[in-house]
């Protein structure tokens, strides 16, 4: 895998992260949202692994 491309899912990674803590930091957190993201910060987390 290129070096670019692993650093650019890392940083996605990162972001989605962020998102999910910003979610479960709201007051009345939307908990399908933070499911969705989690879904996805996996599936980057499975490619990563792959490589």
């Amino acid at each position: 895998m290129e070096t670019s491309h692993a650093s650019a899912l890392m940083l996605k990674h990162a972001g989605l992260e962020r998102q999910i803590q910003d979610e479960l930091n709201r007051p009345n957190p939307d908990m399908a949202t933070v499911q969705s993201l989690k879904r996805r910060k996996l599936r980057i987390k499975d490619e990563l692994s792959l490589h």
